[in-house]
């Protein structure tokens, strides 16, 4: 009989173990949303069992949690980098400048989503049921971020650059969850038009750039808006 933890019958390291189980957690969880996801399901998929599962994060919201930390673990050089430019409000010129910037950005989070679909679909039970999930496993972490993000946004909400209306950070917030929401469209456009594939590096290309231009429209203040 293979030993406690062990992985059909062999050791294993702890790394490894967590990674395996991260990676059926999120699987389980695109799949069947948190309330749906059971630990047995999870244990099955990883190759290990509950007693080790339990062990290492205590409950399914907790491994929950860990799952969503290691998604913003991933995206979080991004924000780090697009908060370093936008704390030199300095640099952001015009609208232009900051259009660019925010491409960047937005592209990258849609790149991230394609290349992660378990977390996009992840997200989108969290939007269907109200993020009551979501909700319970906010971290500080996500508070110090808010803290080192609103007063960048607003300083440039400021510069008359930014809508005034509704709160900056829930533009820009709102805003990446569009991503999420434009991915998970393809297949109700592939029942209205089976022709179209939406899926191909061309349709997602121009989905990116439909996106971003979407996105800066909707942000950011045009000079024509400005001078009138």
């Amino acid at each position: 009989m293979p030993e406690p933890g062990s992985r059909r019958g062999r050791t294993h390291d702890a790394e490894g173990a967590r990674e395996a189980i991260l990676n059926a957690a999120e699987e389980v969880f695109a799949e069947h949303g948190f309330d749906g996801a059971r630990i047995d399901v999870i244990a099955a998929a990883s190759g290990y069992n509950k007693s080790l599962i339990f062990q290492y994060y205590g409950d399914k919201l907790a491994l929950y949690a860990e799952v969503i930390r290691r998604a913003d673990d991933q995206t979080r050089s991004m924000q780090d980098e697009a908060l370093n430019r936008l704390m030199k409000t300095g640099e952001v010129a015009d609208q232009a400048q900051l259009k660019e910037l925010l491409g960047r950005y937005i592209g990258w989070y849609f790149d991230y989503l394609v290349a992660h679909p378990n977390i996009q679909r992840i997200y989108m039970w969290e939007m269907a049921e109200g993020w009551q999930t979501f909700s319970k496993i906010i971290s500080q972490r996500d508070l110090d971020d808010i803290d080192l993000f609103q007063p960048v946004l607003t300083q440039l909400q400021q510069t008359g650059f930014l809508r005034s209306q509704p709160d900056v950070l829930l533009q820009f917030s709102g805003a990446l969850f569009v991503s999420s929401l434009l991915l998970a469209l393809p297949p109700l456009y592939k029942s209205m038009l089976p022709d179209v594939d939406m899926s191909s590096p061309t349709a997602l290309a121009n989905m990116r750039q439909f996106l971003i231009d979407f996105v800066a429209s909707g942000l950011i203040v045009s000079p024509k808006e400005v001078t009138r």
